[in-house]
């Protein structure tokens, strides 16, 4: 048997078999190519991600704007009404500063000069209300520190205690806010308020 022979004998089959086994492995770790639809479907869920966080940012957005802008139609008032409020004051105290013997008298300039003034303060809250400024009457009220201020205590078994027996400034809101506190009396020495209403007064 010839050199020529053996190359082409079994030797040959083994030596190839080992090289293709040799060759194997490294096409086995070579990275496999990303599927493209897997990729569209995490771009799309990415996308789909962002675009929902968009949408509800916008939401809110859209909501806080139009939350500020009824906010600032309702309370834009508010500095000029507490303005007017103290030359609705004003008003009142020169009607009672009219001594009630001159007012009884009937002094045809007196009585019309007190007319008018009334009439003022009449048209002025009128027009201040016209705007959502509302006045207090809390007299025969709870007390409630979110409205009123406490001036002084009036002792008075026959009225339950913390009761608004006597208004000495008149409280004013706008909308759900409030303006000025009534400045108030409450009574003092009286039965407590029953639980149900206070809990009835307090909501």
């Amino acid at each position: 048997m010839t050199d020529e022979n053996k190359k082409h004998g079994p030797d040959e089959a083994v030596e190839s078999t080992i090289a293709a086994d040799t060759f194997a492995p490294e096409e086995a770790d070579a990275p496999a190519e990303p599927d493209p639809v897997d990729m569209l479907r995490a771009e799309n869920a990415d996308l789909r991600d962002k675009y929902l966080r968009l949408a509800a940012e916008m939401d809110n957005l859209r909501r806080r704007t139009e939350r500020d802008v009824k906010d600032a139609k309702s309370y834009s008032v508010a500095g000029f009404a507490r303005d007017m409020l103290a030359v609705s004051d004003n008003l009142r105290r020169a009607l009672d500063a009219i001594p009630a013997e001159a007012q009884a008298a009937g002094d045809p300039g007196l009585k019309a000069l007190a007319e008018g003034v009334e009439m003022t303060e009449r048209s002025m809250l009128a027009a201040l209300e016209r705007h959502g400024v509302r006045k207090l009457e809390p007299v025969g009220e709870k007390f409630d520190p979110n409205f009123h201020q406490a001036m002084f205590e009036v002792p008075n078994p026959e009225v339950a205690s913390n009761t608004v027996v006597q208004v000495v400034q008149a409280g004013y809101v706008i909308g759900e806010r409030v303006l000025r506190p009534a400045m108030v009396g409450v009574s003092k020495g009286g039965p407590k308020q029953p639980a149900g209403e206070a809990n009835a007064a307090q909501a």
